[in-house]
């Protein structure tokens, strides 16, 4: 398979990159910064794209590659790839569910421990040579509200249980099997909880589906995490929340705009900020390498893809 040719359109891990260099003719898109050239000249060779949460393939860059069989996202989120024309042209596209499951929500509940308990402040303090602080909000027993009760939405809602919080969501749809109290608009969730966590996937119906309204609802002793996309959130109204004391706190490891990171969030202590990592583990990124490697090679010797989405 080393004549196939493969375009990798992100940086990923080192283990990943070496064995697409070993397996496929591969193509490095920050190698060559006349990107148009460099379609003209290769496009028609390549055959797959490999990509992750921040980088995908559009429909620009799908029309360039004439050959194009698969997209094998390293990733569950879909909103860097044009779904659509790849139903349309017949091109698999493959994600990375499961495998980050649980490392995501675990980031979930940290953020939510450091929010309350402002755990970061009061290591800044203790380095500043700082001693007494001020009391912070506990988490157990607090209602926490889940917009997306997926694979990850019920994961956070498992652990949260553990700190005896209630748990109530938003969906699409109600989930029949599911315990929890269901709301049917994210006002109401918000509205009736202490903590709102975005576990949902990016669609234009999700995008800023946290608004002013939702924010509001939440209120200035609610708390906003956002483990999903930062296109979830009204970035603009969240600043002005937090600025204005309408929100209690919030923690974020996506932005609408990565890597950009709004400048009046870097100065407030009841914000804690992350580099979107939450599934950055060795071992969740590593697994989801596998997946990528996996689903490739069933493709190109006509085996069954791994975990299709298309």
């Amino acid at each position: 398979m080393e004549s196939i040719g493969v375009l990798l359109v992100a940086q990923v891990i080192p283990y990943l990159e070496q064995e697409l260099n070993k397996r496929y003719n591969l193509y490095r898109i920050w190698d060559f910064p006349q990107k148009s050239q460099f379609l003209i000249q290769h496009g028609a060779s390549i055959r797959a794209v490999v990509g992750r949460s921040t980088a995908g393939a559009d429909s620009e860059l799908i029309d360039a590659l004439p050959k194009l069989e698969i997209i094998s996202s390293s990733s569950v989120g879909v909103d860097q790839i044009d779904v659509k024309k790849c139903k349309e042209r017949g091109i698999r596209v493959t994600i990375t569910p499961d495998v980050l499951t649980d490392e995501v929500a675990d980031l979930a509940i940290g953020l939510i421990l450091s929010l309350l308990r402002r755990i970061s402040e009061c290591d800044r303090f203790v380095r500043n040579g700082n001693w007494k602080h001020q009391l912070t909000t506990k988490f157990s027993g607090k209602t926490v509200g889940i917009v997306g009760l997926g694979r990850i939405g019920t994961a956070i809602a498992k652990r949260a249980e553990g700190f005896n919080c209630s748990i109530c969501y938003y969906s699409r749809t109600q989930k029949q099997e599911s315990k929890y109290k269901y709301y049917p608009n994210v006002v109401e969730l918000a509205s009736n909880c202490d903590i709102l966590v975005v576990a949902c996937s990016l669609t234009e119906e999700t995008h800023h589906i946290i608004n002013r309204e939702v924010i509001n609802a939440l209120g200035p002793k609610g708390f906003l995490i956002n483990i999903g996309r930062g296109k979830h959130v009204d970035e603009p109204e969240l600043v002005s929340a937090l600025l204005e004391g309408r929100l209690g706190g919030a923690g974020l490891d996506v932005f609408e705009n990565e890597p950009h990171v709004p400048e009046e969030l870097l100065s407030l202590e009841n914000v804690v900020l992350l580099p979107h990592c939450g599934s950055g583990t060795i071992e969740t990124r590593t697994a989801m390498a596998d997946l990528v490697l996996g689903n490739l090679e069933a493709h190109f010797l006509g085996k069954p893809l791994l975990t299709p989405l298309v």
